[in-house]
């Protein structure tokens, strides 16, 4: 089978429009195809509806742990954004590879399907494995069913390398998230009885100011951690609706809210503190004008933060491929967590910049690719010697 540069696989993988809420079955399809022409046998976990999967598949021996190569398949969407340029269709221009995905994350997924025939020539006397996840845009949710079966397995990897887009330097910890909506139930009724009626968007915005509150008692300086940027939990309401004419008291408002949470703080204890704010202060208020006026508070997504220690065996092997112990953080979150709560140390390092991610005329460089390219190279060298 011919042996295609990142380029080319690039330029596949960002034809696949895999928008997270579209499928990525055509995607995976092609991965598993690929593999099949160099003898790697895939294994696919399909969502409940089956129309997604993740793809996992090892090569060398079957009876040891290994390093996870991991990346997500998903993009977000490009619906209302101005492209200059046919998202799903690769452009190069001065150095720069353009397309939906090319930083965030089908550059890394190219450059390691790309080190396959490289993994293979070598003999490997320790695994890579290939974990290629769905609907990680929206909660790192597809990874989670893959997690699951791993663990159940006698010989489950020992370490992680997710490729997001860190311009190939050393990353080891990021903030966890928990999105939440927040959904209230007032009394409507005319604007000139206001008294009679519940004002769903008031005692709404007593909430959000309360969760104004807390995000600054989490921004004081006996919360920061310098690691992160900024160096506090936060706390963000991005989203609200509700009301239908100004002279009617809304019976409904909801609004989406969430936390950025350091490694080791308890996001869910931002959203604990908001219930019992609405049991024991609003509540009662509301219920003695109108007694079915309710708040209820609903869980969207969350991951677990991040936060590798600088002297683990993760952070050598990291060391050892990327060239460097300047080990730093992103503000954005991966599925990192997930494999360490899974028992899977895991370290972050990849081609692009998230700055260019969810972007417009997103790019990765040609020179980003290269550069991962060799680091894949010198991953399969070192798996040349038991870890």
């Amino acid at each position: 089978m011919n042996e295609p540069s990142s380029r080319a696989l690039l330029e596949r993988l960002i034809g696949f429009a895999t928008v997270s809420r579209d499928s990525n079955l055509q995607l995976i399809a092609f991965i598993r195809d690929y593999l099949a022409g160099f003898g790697v046998d895939s294994e696919l976990f399909h969502n409940a509806e089956g129309t997604k999967a993740n793809l996992f598949a090892t090569i060398g021996p079957p009876d040891r742990g290994g390093v996870v190569l991991s990346g997500h398949t998903d993009v977000v969407p490009v619906d209302g954004q101005a492209w200059t340029l046919d998202p799903f269709q690769l452009t190069e221009r001065d150095g720069r590879l353009y397309g939906r995905g090319a930083a965030d994350m089908k550059g890394f997924i190219a450059c390691v399907l790309a080190a396959v025939p490289g993994f293979l020539q070598r003999p490997l006397q320790v695994p890579v494995h290939l974990a290629f996840s769905y609907d990680e845009e929206v909660g790192c949710l597809g990874v989670r069913s893959m997690l699951a079966e791993l663990q159940k397995r006698p010989h489950k990897p020992t370490l992680c390398l997710i490729g997001e887009p860190t311009e190939l330097k050393p990353v080891l910890g990021h903030k966890g998230k928990l999105a939440m909506r927040c959904e209230v139930h007032g009394a409507a009724c005319h604007s000139a009885y206001a008294p009679y009626g519940v004002n769903a968007i008031e005692y709404a915005a007593r909430l959000i100011g309360h969760l104004g509150d807390i995000g600054e008692r989490l921004a004081q300086p006996e919360h920061h951690d310098a690691r992160f940027d900024p160096p506090f939990s936060t706390v963000q309401t991005g989203l609200i609706k509700g009301g239908r004419a100004l002279n009617i008291v809304p019976a409904e408002c909801e609004f989406d809210f969430e936390v950025r949470a350091l490694p080791g703080f308890d996001a869910q204890s931002v959203a604990d503190e908001l219930q019992n704010y609405a049991a024991q202060q609003l509540l009662p208020k509301m219920q003695a004008v109108s007694a079915a006026s309710d708040i209820r508070l609903q869980a969207l997504s969350a991951y677990p933060g991040l936060a590798t220690p600088p002297d683990s065996e993760a952070a050598r092997l990291l060391t050892r491929i990327c060239g460097s112990s300047d080990f730093g953080t992103v503000a954005f979150g991966t599925e990192g967590g997930l494999f360490d709560g899974a028992g899977i140390p895991t370290v972050v390092c990849g081609p692009g910049s998230m700055d260019q991610g969810h972007k417009p005329d997103e790019f990765v460089s040609v020179e980003q690719l290269q550069g991962c390219d060799a680091m894949l190279s010198r991953l399969a060298d070192y798996l040349r010697e038991p870890l």
